[in-house]
């Protein structure tokens, strides 16, 4: 950080909330208060609110809930990255505003992927053990009837019983016309067990495709992610990544309008599509950007066969059939990485994204290998 952004008249107390010196030992207490001390609790509430009053006054932020709860973490270094984040965004000259806040502080997508994932198997648990109970309880309420049947049919056949007799054999009755309803009801709610696990898994299902394309959303790429790194590893097979982007996609909606750019979106999933097989996973990334798992493949292969992809693409002449007017050249470009070759999976992918950045500034509808390691480039997307 630039000393010049450093109020002078507090530094040490900006390093304290930036979680780079410890805090400095408290003061002694004003005369007045001299012969009565706070106590030590109050003492430290009272400096901790100091701090995180000066967190938000140098940074022009309100005092929210949000901002105060990052002036917190930062205060008691609760959360090392936001701090690393804020004191990288001063050092660029960037405000620390509430939206940044809001953007940086964000679950991740693979924390949503992983929360869903754990409520889902909860619910299936939930639903499998309901239904094992209902089966187990059907049973013994079906073997009670058949015995209880049998000794009412042998009072039945006695008749000679007296009145006693009689009122215990209709009492008998009754429970068996009771257990019979059980019996039903139990019945009826293993029916509702099984719908529930279909619509369960219809919803699973439907939470993971993106219903533009057909194709398998982010959330489903991540957890198919996971499967194939693990797989891939267990078989010694390699597995590559690529990130595709359409190319010059906004000047297509804007010159056409977004429901040309949606059927854009639709024949790129398409001819990606093609390339799909058990080992091959396409999905829609979000917006123009698509992204490939391919397990068995060499970076090689895997990069001949996106670009065959990417020429049968560029080859296509598209018409808006709304206007008649040709969309012209529709292009992607992509970057390609080995994902057994990084440390972790997230790494090979941000090596992936970073060699699509440099395919678009390379002229675009090209793919780019992912080497060691990468310069980061300004990204060109937008234009």
């Amino acid at each position: 950080m630039d000393s010049s952004d450093i109020p002078a008249a507090r530094p040490r107390s900006l390093l304290r909330w930036l979680g780079l010196a410890a805090p400095a030992p408290a003061g002694p207490e004003p005369a007045a208060q001299a012969t009565a001390p706070d106590d030590p609790l109050q003492t430290a509430c009272r400096r901790l609110g100091g701090e995180l009053g000066e967190f938000l006054a140098f940074h022009r932020l309100p005092a929210t809930h949000q901002s105060l709860a990052a002036a917190l973490d930062c205060v008691r270094g609760n959360d090392p990255r936001l701090i690393d984040l804020v004191r990288e965004r001063r050092a660029a000259g960037e405000p620390v505003t509430p939206e940044w806040l809001a953007e940086v502080r964000r679950p991740g997508p693979e924390d949503e992927v992983k929360a869903m994932n754990r409520l889902m198997d909860r619910l299936d648990d939930s639903i499998a053990e309901f239904g094992r109970t209902t089966v187990d309880a059907r049973v013994a309420t079906s073997e009670y009837s058949t015995a209880l049947r049998n000794h009412v049919d042998d009072l039945h056949g006695g008749g000679r019983a007296g009145t006693v007799l009689g009122e215990l054999l209709g009492l008998a009755r009754a429970m068996l016309e009771r257990t019979h309803t059980i019996e039903q009801q139990i019945a009826s709610s293993e029916r509702e067990t099984r719908s529930l696990q279909r619509n369960l898994e219809e919803a699973r299902r439907s939470a993971e495709i993106d219903h533009l394309t057909g194709l398998p959303n982010r959330r489903a790429f991540e957890a198919r992610l996971e499967r194939e790194v693990v797989a891939a590893r267990a078989n010694g097979e390699p597995l590559c990544v690529a990130f595709c982007d359409i190319d010059r996609f906004k000047r297509i909606n804007d010159t056409h309008g977004h429901d040309a750019g949606d059927r854009v979106l639709k024949v790129v999933a398409s001819v990606l599509g093609e390339i799909s097989d058990d080992k091959c996973h396409v999905a829609r990334h979000g917006g123009e950007e698509f992204v490939v798992l391919l397990r068995g493949q060499t970076l090689s292969d895997a990069y001949r066969i996106l670009d065959e992809s990417r020429e049968h693409l560029a080859d296509r002449r598209m018409v808006n059939r709304a206007t008649d007017v040709p969309f012209g050249k529709v292009s992607f470009s992509a970057g390609i990485a080995d994902v057994l070759a990084y440390a972790d999976p997230r790494a090979a992918l941000k090596a992936a994204d970073e060699a699509l950045y440099v395919a678009k500034q390379e002229g675009r509808n090209r793919i780019v290998r992912a080497p060691a390691r990468l310069t980061p480039v300004a990204n060109p997307r937008a234009a």
